[in-house]
């Protein structure tokens, strides 16, 4: 429900808006707020909407769009170039800490890809194995040196939804009779791209700051949780699977809420993925 005067106030930059998590963030705000987005390669449809930039992070300047649109809120939710990223985030920090912006960014299970005996929760030490999760540790590191009240970080584990690059991708692998990769040792969460947005509209509008969970608050194996997605998709008996054993115990990459703890209805359990896959 809209909340009015609460909600417009703020003015909303979404880097990455044209992605698949940007695109849902941007449609559940834009009806809220006074939302904005970039988008990197020519679409004729974004060209034509004056709410978005184009904008290549790898070539382009950030400050110029920061002065046009005055973000109150910037939400980090972009792909690409890693060392590249990271210097975009150090020309947003300087801009959040002289405009008192609030930064959210998207970050991952991955910052604690090495730890593998447990799930992990938002105060404990980050530590990576991949270079994707030493990428965004980089990230976040410089985004707790901004004071508290200017930063969400949202951990999140693997994102599905009808459209995400994860469905898509099973679904071309069975298309072309090629075995889909499962991971039987692997204890994960899970969430969607619908859940998702929703938790960062709360975030936003009850002006959260800290770090945030926000998979599923029961743990999936791997190879288990596919073969459901499968089979809810019926298509059960064209699927091939290759199993991959990356170690012989099972291993955990689960982020779970210890410490900010959303509002019952935002939490989801990874059953509501094979509900909202079958409408």
């Amino acid at each position: 429900m809209k909340e009015t005067g609460k909600e417009s106030k703020h003015t909303i930059l979404i880097l990455g808006a044209s992605g698949f998590l940007g695109t849902a963030i941007y449609k559940e705000l834009c009806s809220y707020f006074r939302t904005f987005g970039t988008y990197n390669t020519s679409n004729q449809s974004l060209e034509k909407n004056k709410h978005f930039f184009q904008f290549n992070f790898e070539e382009d300047d950030i400050f110029e769009i920061l002065n046009i649109v005055k973000p109150t809120v910037i939400i980090s939710a972009l792909r690409g170039d890693f060392s590249k990223q990271v210097l975009l985030h150090q020309h947003l920090v300087e801009y959040v800490f002289l405009k008192e912006t609030k930064l959210i960014f998207l970050s991952s299970a991955n910052v604690f890809d090495a730890y593998s005996k447990y799930p992990s929760y938002e105060q404990d030490k980050t530590y990576s194995n991949s270079i994707y999760g030493h990428f965004k540790i980089k990230i976040e590191n410089m985004l707790l040196r901004l004071p508290k009240k200017q930063v969400a970080i949202l951990r999140l584990p693997m994102v599905f939804g009808k459209q995400s690059p994860r469905i898509q991708e099973i679904l071309q692998y069975i298309r072309e009779n090629e075995p889909v990769e499962v991971f039987p040792n692997l204890i994960m969460n899970v969430t969607t791209d619908s859940k998702v947005t929703q938790q960062i509209h709360y975030i936003i509008n009850r002006n959260k700051t800290g770090i945030y969970h926000l998979g599923s608050s029961d743990l999936v194996h791997h190879d288990d949780f596919i073969k459901d997605i499968v089979k809810t998709l019926n298509l059960e008996g064209n699927a091939i699977y290759k199993h991959v054993y990356t170690t012989n115990d099972d291993r955990y990459l689960a982020v779970l809420p210890k410490y900010n703890v959303l509002p019952k209805n935002l939490n989801i359990v990874s059953q509501d993925i094979f509900t909202e896959l079958k409408i």
